[in-house]
């Protein structure tokens, strides 16, 4: 008879808990950084960063352009085209159409054009949540058309990048979207526009030995990963021991590849003053 009121005690404590564990679903979010619990609307209040720490939590494409491009101003372009399947990998379309409908996207990059603070733009924002933000054809496909429509126009280009690398689900395809994308950033080399590469949380592999890699300014946000292989990698490779934080942005500051780190709050005004400077 104890032992059932017992029995019962506990389930009911444990329906209690499990309530008041519903009720903070979609409300709280835990730093991975500082560990704390924190409040989500003051997170985004607060441009996604961690008010306790600085950490700076990764972006959807949509809310940085909100945060980047004045209001009412994006054009997106090329949001017609559709991942393929080129090489027949395995439950690649079936991951594609999950993914789609999770995350109301249709690819890892968004493309198209806005204003800062008045100044024309063309804009490409990376998504790490559409598999990691890797570029497949797709994405390759609508970098290589903004810059081609940015000579066109005569406009400066920014691209945020935010990638996993290339996709290996699309195998030489996805491969072959570092050659066509830097070819064109030549091109928009030679016309005599600007190219800003700004390198957030993580930019890797076949991205940043392409167009991440060859802006005309490179500007990071703070301790984003960035790098091509992974560190263990490249020791095994060398069979050398690599420094501490050797892939954050604030090493790469140290040795000449980041030009600066921005924080976020900071980071449309350090691009206007940029575009100013350039007479944009």
């Amino acid at each position: 008879m104890v032992i059932d009121k017992i029995k019962k005690v506990t389930v009911i404590d444990t329906k209690a808990n499990t309530k008041a564990s519903d009720m903070m679903v979609g409300k709280w979010i835990k730093c991975d950084n500082c560990k704390e619990i924190l409040y989500k609307e003051d997170v985004r209040n607060n441009y996604s960063v961690c008010p306790n720490c600085g950490k700076h939590f990764r972006l959807s494409s949509r809310r940085r352009i909100a945060q980047i491009i004045d209001d009412g101003t994006f054009e997106e372009t090329d949001s017609n085209l559709h991942t393929t399947d080129p090489i027949k990998f395995e439950g690649y379309t079936q991951k594609i159409k999950l993914l789609e409908e999770k995350t109301k996207i249709k690819e890892a990059v968004k493309t198209g054009f806005g204003k800062i603070n008045g100044i024309n733009v063309a804009i490409a924002v990376m998504d790490a949540n559409f598999l990691m933000g890797s570029m497949g054809e797709v994405v390759g496909e609508k970098i290589t058309r903004l810059i081609e429509r940015a000579i066109e126009k005569h406009l400066p280009l920014i691209i945020f990048c935010a990638s996993g690398g290339a996709r290996m689900q699309e195998g030489m395809v996805s491969l072959m979207q570092m050659a066509k994308t830097s070819a064109a950033l030549s091109k928009l080399n030679k016309a005599g526009l600007l190219y800003i590469s700004v390198l957030t949380d993580p930019t890797t592999g076949g991205v940043t030995a392409s167009f991440a890699s060859l802006g005309d300014i490179i500007l990071a946000e703070p301790k984003a990963l960035i790098g091509f292989a992974g560190p263990r990698v490249i020791e095994q490779t060398i069979n050398q021991k690599l420094p501490e934080g050797f892939q954050r942005a604030e090493f790469l500051l140290e040795h000449g590849f980041v030009d600066r780190i921005v924080e976020r709050k900071d980071m449309k005004e350090e691009l206007y003053r940029i575009l100013k400077l350039h007479n944009y």
